[in-house]
């Protein structure tokens, strides 16, 4: 399975991380997520992640309670603590900690620099792909079409024994 890095590394090639300050305001916020075409922004402080901000503390924070998105700070509805995670672990830890805490945005954070930012479309997408090559592994395997199947040779010292 690739790793944080490697998954990191192919959005980059896509995108780039898209971050928004505390004090400005949530229609900024909303701005740049429509014209991104993202769901969520880390919010950066002194180039440290603060919180993260999401259509969902929209939805939440601002629509249902009858505010402003004019003249509401980014601080007053981004989510908080935020949960981050290192370029070290596994894309099922990443899955466990978003399924866990209910979250659809993980910052990836690595001594205290943002580096990306893992959505659970992201990470399902990868599971899916992994679990695709594997199926294909083993089908190979079980045809017998070892050449094509990387470190599965055979072994050919089996011995029989009558």
């Amino acid at each position: 399975m690739k790793s944080i890095t490697q998954l990191l590394k192919l959005k980059a090639t896509q995108n780039q991380v898209h971050t928004i300050g505390p004090d400005q305001m949530v229609l900024e916020a909303l701005r740049v997520m429509a014209e991104k075409n993202v769901g969520a922004l880390p919010v950066l402080e002194n180039g440290q992640v603060v919180g993260v901000i999401s259509e969902r503390d929209y939805a939440r924070k601002i629509v249902l309670q009858g505010r402003s998105s004019v003249g509401t700070p980014v601080r007053d509805i981004m989510s908080t603590p935020v949960v981050t995670v290192n370029s070290r672990q596994s894309i099922e830890a990443c899955m466990g900690i978003m399924t866990d805490s209910h979250l659809r945005h993980l910052p990836v954070v690595e001594d205290g620099e943002l580096l990306g930012l893992l959505s659970i479309g992201d990470l399902v997408k990868e599971a899916i792909a992994e679990q695709a090559d594997l199926i294909r592994q083993l089908e190979q395997y079980i045809r017998g079409d070892w050449a094509d199947i990387p470190m599965a040779q055979p072994n050919h010292r089996h011995s029989t024994r009558v």
